[in-house]
């Protein structure tokens, strides 16, 4: 994990919500608070957050969108080719990060090294030094109350600020239109 920002992303039954911290931190200094980690691609189709260095986080989104067009949109095909890419680039294998995708029907976890991991339950995942205590936080919210996806995403990313030093409460949050 990283000692950088906390993403969590649910796939609910209604829509797909990605959410994020804004703190950016240098060692032990907070270097920025409002920084924005999440990012809509795909021709507003695709949520993505990234956890790792931002200079690294821009290139991985573009690089991300382009698979994206040439794969018309199609999330599954992307984030494999992706990867490959991903893994192959002896500069970009390198980078110490991490990214989640999703849409309405799929939410992968993508690595450096070549990992594509779709979360068992397939509809939440974290990443970043604050993303087991958000997960944690989403499982028990999902479980025992009645949130809609967006205050779900909020309310977890809150309880993982209150624990992780590197995440802290400037929670943004994007998601898709409703499913059909």
């Amino acid at each position: 994990m990283f000692d950088a920002t906390t993403i969590l992303a649910y796939k609910g039954k209604n829509k797909a919500v990605i959410g994020g911290d804004g703190q950016v931190t240098f060692g032990d200094s907070v270097l920025k608070g409002n920084a924005t980690k999440i990012r809509t691609l795909g021709k507003g189709k695709i949520l993505a957050g990234f956890a790792g260095s931002t200079a690294d986080a821009f290139n991985l989104f573009d690089m991300f969108e382009e698979f994206l067009e040439h794969k018309k949109g199609d999330l599954l095909k992307s984030v494999i080719e992706f990867s490959k890419a991903w893994r192959k680039d002896k500069v970009l294998r390198r980078l110490e990060a991490m990214m989640i995708v999703l849409n309405n029907d799929h939410i992968f976890i993508l690595t450096g090294n070549g990992d594509v991991v779709e979360p068992e339950d397939g509809e939440i995942a974290s990443i970043g030094s604050g993303g087991n205590y958000a997960i944690s936080a989403a499982r028990a919210l999902k479980k025992h109350t009645q949130l809609d996806e967006e205050e779900l995403v909020k309310e977890s990313l809150s309880v993982a600020a209150d624990l992780c030093i590197y995440t802290n409460h400037n929670i943004k949050t994007l998601s898709l239109e409703e499913k059909n």
